[in-house]
C-alpha cells in the first residue's frame, strides 16, 4: 500500500480510501442501525449480528468493548461510530472520555473541571 505524508502523525487516524476499505463492513453494519429492528437484533446477540456483516474478530471485540478509538483505528468512520455510542446511550462527553481512555468521572473532573453528578 502507498504511504501518505500523514501516516506518521501520532494519534491521527485519517479516514481516507484505505481506511474506508478497511472498515467497509464495520461501517455498513453501523448504518444498518438506522432500522430499529436491526438495533434490537444487534442488542439480542451482538456477536451473531456482527458476524452476519463479516466483521473480523478484532472489529467484533472493539465493538463489544465499546472501544471507540480502536473502532476508528480499524476503519470506523467517525459519523457511523456515533451509532454504537447511541446504542450504548452515551452522550458526547462519554464518547470523549472513551476516546481519551479515561473513566467518565475522571474525564469530567480532569478535562472539564466539572462534577459528574447530574450529568448523564
Amino acid at each position: 500500500m502507498f504511504e501518505k505524508d500523514y501516516d506518521d502523525i501520532p494519534g491521527t487516524y485519517v479516514y481516507d480510501g484505505r481506511m474506508a476499505m478497511k472498515g467497509y463492513v464495520l461501517n455498513k453494519m453501523f448504518m444498518s442501525f438506522i432500522d430499529p429492528a436491526n438495533r434490537e437484533r444487534f442488542e439480542a446477540d451482538e456477536w451473531a449480528y456482527m458476524k452476519e456483516y463479516g466483521l473480523s474478530d478484532e472489529q467484533c471485540r472493539a465493538v463489544m468493548d465499546r472501544d471507540l478509538l480502536r473502532i476508528l483505528q480499524l476503519g470506523g468512520n467517525v459519523y457511523y461510530v456515533w451509532k454504537i455510542a447511541a446504542i450504548a446511550k452515551w452522550n458526547m462527553r462519554m464518547v470523549c472520555a472513551n476516546q481519551a481512555g479515561m473513566e467518565y468521572e475522571d474525564f469530567l473532573e480532569n478535562r472539564l473541571g466539572l462534577e459528574p453528578a447530574g450529568d448523564g
